[in-house]
């Protein structure tokens, strides 16, 4: 069987390394490459492929057309408003989004305390998937922190939409503090800039959604860190685990991110 990730740039892209891994901890004879898609093509690509493929990973810009293109679209996915995942099954096109289950597992993994309340850096689509993972980690109360708050809308009403109604708010950037339980950054390293960075230090916890470069600049406040290779890893292990049927090794495909991540510093 095939799988693949799909994407416009994609060459960066971790996830084969984590896939193939995978397949070949649990003794999967399955390919697994990155394809660089452009915006627009999406459904082209899917409407062409043979029975021989059996999932596909899809990264930015593409995660709003893997939504549209699918028969069948779960409920996360619809709440968070894009697909990262289309599996290929029975003639159809099944949209998940694993971002979302992927981040609270991530979190969960090295962070066992309370969350009441969290601050999202950046508006994006990232944005909107991290914030949905802090409301189903209790969080009733979340502020998205942006430079443009227009760039923001959508993804505060996506969070505002999930069935507990938590109370979300756009502010500025330079208004961040660190009185939250949780800090999510969706941000560049270039936009961790000291001043933000100072006013972070004293949170519980900080999740950077960035894997590369490693460490950031928030990566540094204290309290407990989970990492973009942490969300990666989960998120990857969920798509395994659809598209194959079969329980993801976790350690063997963290352990193969780490490497691909080490080469490439190196």
């Amino acid at each position: 069987m095939r799988c693949a990730v799909l994407g416009d740039p994609i060459a960066h892209s971790l996830s084969p390394a984590l896939h193939r891994a995978g397949y070949a901890a649990v003794g999967l004879d399955w390919s697994y490459d990155a394809v660089q898609v452009a915006s627009g093509g999406l459904a082209d690509f899917v409407t062409g492929l043979d029975g021989d493929w059996r999932g596909l990973s899809v990264t930015a810009p593409l995660k709003r057309e893997a939504l549209a293109r699918a028969d069948v679209v779960s409920e996360r996915a619809r709440l968070v408003g894009s697909a990262n995942t289309l599996l290929l099954a029975g003639g159809e096109v099944h949209a998940d989004n694993t971002d979302l289950p992927g981040a609270v597992a991530a979190v969960r993994e090295r962070y066992d305390g309370v969350i009441r309340t969290a601050t999202i850096l950046g508006g994006g689509a990232t944005a909107a998937s991290t914030g949905l993972a802090m409301v189903e980690l209790g969080a009733t109360w979340l502020r998205i922190a942006v430079r443009d708050a227009d760039r923001a809308r959508e993804a505060a009403e996506r969070v505002a939409a999930h069935p507990t109604a938590p109370q979300v708010e756009i502010v500025s950037l330079a208004d961040v503090d660190d009185d939250t339980d949780a800090i999510v950054s969706t941000i560049p390293v270039a936009a961790q800039v000291d001043r933000l960075v100072a006013a972070c230090a004293g949170v519980a916890l900080l999740f950077d959604v960035i894997y590369d470069p490693w460490p950031t600049p928030l990566s540094a406040v204290g309290g407990v860190v989970v990492s973009g290779l942490d969300l990666l890893v989960h998120q990857a292990a969920l798509q395994f685990t659809a598209f194959t049927g079969v329980a993801a090794p976790l350690d063997a495909m963290r352990a193969a991110g780490k490497a691909a991540l080490q080469e490439r510093s190196s």
